[in-house]
């Protein structure tokens, strides 16, 4: 069986970091690389053949018309929801069903009697992020939840911040974890420095910690962390610096002022995983271009 070409493959062959790759091949704006990187990056990807890997990591073992999609674990924010509603509407449109799970760790007899159902597909969320190579198994530096943070701090570096803090979720969250990693990697890959990471606390309090006086700007993971950091700083009575958060929620748009996000296409993302897990090919199902939503906050 041939090896499948990772991002980090066409990063080695063109002598680029892979958050270099991923702003080239998503044409990320606001990047001062030089057009011979950009083709020697896409010369490579060619050369190689690089695809990025697929979300839906089906297991293909029954014969019902059910598909249970395992989110436990995950934050409920809009990115899931819309993920979920795409998927389970193109499941719907060729005659399937679909079924959420949020069973978590200990609870062996619900998973039990999903497995009894028989299930076409089982699409296991949280374990997509406990893989080995879990950086880039989403789609990674190209589609996945790396190339959105990329676009997160490339507009963060367009506009002049070199000196950043990252809003993260509690420190035991793997997959937080990985994707405040992410921002580090992209942050690096622009010569930008993240100072400090500040988390959430267990009960969703806002972060205590006060920023350190260089940092200019926030990157929060998600709409929610990046309103907590908000809060926190309200509650002292200190000045905010430019927040970013991502996901474009509801929250964040009545917010006054109004948090400036990451809107990223997961509707046709999980109508992608729908098709990929029935076999279908993508046809048209190609996600909007990740953008920047431009409010107050940065």
């Amino acid at each position: 069986m041939a090896t499948r070409v990772t991002l980090r493959d066409v990063a080695a062959r063109a002598g680029v970091s892979p958050a270099t790759v991923s702003f080239v091949l998503n044409a990320a704006p606001g990047q001062s690389i030089s057009a011979t990187t950009r083709d020697r990056v896409r010369q490579a990807a060619a050369e190689l053949g690089y695809v990025p890997h697929s979300l839906a990591r089906a297991l293909r073992e029954g014969n019902s018309r059910l598909v249970v999609v395992e989110a436990g674990g995950f934050l409920w924010a809009r990115l899931l929801e819309d993920f979920i509603r795409g998927l389970g509407e193109e499941l719907a449109s060729h005659g399937h069903t679909l079924l959420v799970s949020f069973t978590g760790p200990g609870e062996a007899g619900r998973r039990a009697a999903i497995e009894s159902l028989n299930p076409r597909a089982v699409i296991d969320l949280p374990a997509l992020y406990e893989r080995p190579d879990r950086a880039t198994a989403d789609g990674g530096w190209i589609d996945g939840m790396a190339a959105h943070y990329a676009t997160q701090i490339g507009y963060l570096h367009g506009r002049g911040h070199r000196r950043i803090a990252v809003a993260a979720g509690p420190p035991e969250d793997r997959q937080l974890a990985l994707m405040t990693e992410h921002i580090r990697s992209a942050a690096t890959a622009l010569d930008m420095e993240v100072v400090t990471v500040l988390a959430l606390g267990p009960d969703h309090e806002p972060p205590g910690a006060d920023l350190p006086p260089e940092v200019t700007a926030v990157a929060a993971l998600t709409d929610e962390l990046a309103l907590a950091v908000l809060a926190g700083l309200a509650d002292r009575g200190v000045p905010a610096p430019a927040v970013i958060g991502l996901g474009d929620s509801v929250a964040g748009a009545l917010r006054r002022p109004a948090l400036t996000t990451v809107r990223i296409d997961t509707h046709t993302y999980g109508r992608r995983a729908g098709r990929d897990v029935l076999g279908l090919p993508m046809g048209q199902t190609q996600p909007a271009v990740t953008e920047i939503v431009v409010r107050a906050t940065a």
